[in-house]
């Protein structure tokens, strides 16, 4: 590493998002409503977003989210604009539960 360097500080912004999809009664809904928000997550945001539990649970989503950024407000940002986006786009879907945190100095 050169002495005269210097070095920015990486944020990694990681988001918890479980949700609820009452009127669903087997997994093929289920994926269906699953890849149609990811999709819409993934062209609109630049996060990585994956189901990361309850795979086989019909009426239960969660998903994980993830976002890198030289500033931790931004990532902390862009995750609660991912989840409002998330909210609006719902239809039949119920948020259950989000929780955001940001991992500081990687």
């Amino acid at each position: 590493m050169n002495a005269g360097y210097n070095r920015e500080v990486m944020h990694v912004g990681v988001c918890r998002l479980s949700l609820r999809i009452p009127e669903n009664d087997n997994i093929k809904g289920k994926r269906r409503v699953s890849h149609s928000i990811s999709s819409k997550v993934r062209a609109k945001f630049n996060v990585a977003i994956a189901e990361i539990e309850d795979q086989e649970a019909w009426q239960r989503l969660t998903f994980g989210l993830t976002c890198v950024s030289n500033d931790g407000r931004h990532a902390n940002s862009m995750l609660s604009n991912v989840v409002h986006y998330i909210e609006r786009q719902l239809g039949d879907v119920e948020l259950l539960d989000y929780e955001i945190e940001i991992i500081d100095g990687v």
